[in-house]
């Protein structure tokens, strides 16, 4: 499930996780369902978490060139599990 959850976007990732925390706030979930929903919704907090440190990082390395355009400086993004 982590190779697949690698390849959400922000938003999927979010809107699963959302889903998630509706169906545990619901309270009818059996406690093997409930860990089961904690662990995949702490996995999609992790894929949140690292589209968003990516966002951030290529906001950091925007800058101005001489003719006032808007570039982007190329970087690796590092994914930590």
């Amino acid at each position: 499930m982590a190779a697949t959850n690698d390849k959400l976007s922000f938003e999927t990732a979010l809107e699963k996780l959302e889903v998630i925390v509706e169906s545990m706030e619901a309270g009818d979930v059996p406690l093997a369902d409930l860990l089961a929903k904690f662990e995949e919704g702490t996995k999609l907090l992790k894929v949140c978490e690292t589209r968003l440190k990516d966002a951030e990082l290529k906001i950091e390395v925007l800058k101005k060139q001489k003719g006032g355009e808007l570039a982007f400086d190329k970087f690796e993004t590092t994914a930590s599990e």
